[in-house]
């Protein structure tokens, strides 16, 4: 297959494209720097330069694909201020990516999250389907990029093999800068590692390579409308990420009081209250995914979390 792939050069997308190249497929990348461009170019994968806003380039790499992974988030302007102008980019990109492929059962796969999904018990891939489609503009960003996922899926109906990857709110794994490093920054910071509450409050979690190889099945064979869950950690207590935390960094584990979180956690305060695991049981039933990395305590117990980063 000839895959489009964006944010080929992020995080997880620097993890897909050799997992496709390595199952022969061709990646053509879309690269908005020079660096990228650079990036992708020495992963083997073809490069078209471009940013989420330039949708004509979109379109047309699309039209000459065989298939759709859609991956890059405007993540510097959304946590900077203006989550609702990325969530609006995002729709823009799916929209335009749903004309391109409609009526050819063309598969598209679009990243999605699992935070929120059902807290307080453990979420499924049935879960958080009760919002319109529809509702781009409505409720702010966080509503708007869900509705995104729904409108994907919904795109079934016009003969688009779409799907939605639910991720972990961390894809650990070494050279990771998402939310479990800006933890482990926080404690060095704070000079403890801290937890809200009594810290039982659970997240799911897989490795980015076990990631990415649920990218390439679903876009080799996910079904039209499919849900699917990237999780390898069904939910760890953010307790016990702020024990390993403390022990590799000789710091003292603290509650933090949950009046004081926003001053002690900053923008990571809400994202950490949340008890929120997930499942990926049906996942693995629809699609044979099994993840074989290392869980994320044992992850965390590898060590490259706390290189020091002034070294």
């Amino acid at each position: 297959m000839r895959v489009f792939v964006t944010g080929a050069s992020g995080w997880i997308g620097s993890a897909v494209v050799p997992e496709l190249i390595g199952a022969g497929h061709q990646v053509v990348g879309l690269a908005r720097s020079d660096a990228s461009a650079t990036a992708l170019a020495a992963a083997g994968a073809e490069v078209r330069r471009g940013t989420l806003d330039d949708l004509d380039v979109l379109r047309s790499a699309a039209d000459a694909s065989d298939g759709v992974i859609h991956l890059a988030f405007k993540h510097d302007i959304a946590f900077s201020g203006d989550f609702q102008a990325a969530a609006d980019a995002d729709r823009r990109a799916v929209e335009t990516f749903g004309e391109a492929l409609a009526g050819s059962d063309r598969p598209l796969v679009v990243a999605s999250g699992t935070l929120g999904l059902a807290p307080g018990r453990v979420a499924t891939e049935r879960d958080g389907h009760d919002l319109d489609p529809a509702a781009a503009a409505t409720g702010g960003g966080p509503q708007t990029r869900h509705a995104t996922a729904e409108f994907a899926l919904s795109l079934a109906s016009r003969n688009v093999r779409s799907s939605i990857v639910r991720l972990s709110p961390t894809n650990h794994g070494d050279g990771d800068h998402g939310f479990l490093a800006a933890i482990v920054g926080i404690a060095r910071d704070k000079g403890v590692s801290g937890y809200i509450g009594d810290g039982s409050s659970r997240w799911p979690a897989v490795r980015r390579l076990d990631s990415a190889h649920l990218f390439r099945l679903a876009v080799e064979g996910a079904p039209a409308g499919s849900t699917l869950h990237a999780v390898g950690d069904e939910g760890v207590p953010i307790r016990d990420i702020a024990e390993v935390i403390g022990r590799h960094l000789d710091l003292a584990v603290v509650s933090i009081a949950p009046e004081d979180a926003a001053e002690h956690f900053t923008w990571l305060a809400d994202f950490l209250a949340l008890d929120s695991p997930a499942s990926s049981t049906l996942t693995r039933e629809l699609l044979g995914w099994e993840p074989t990395q290392p869980g994320l305590i044992a992850d965390l117990d590898q060590g490259h979390y706390f290189d020091d980063p002034s070294a």
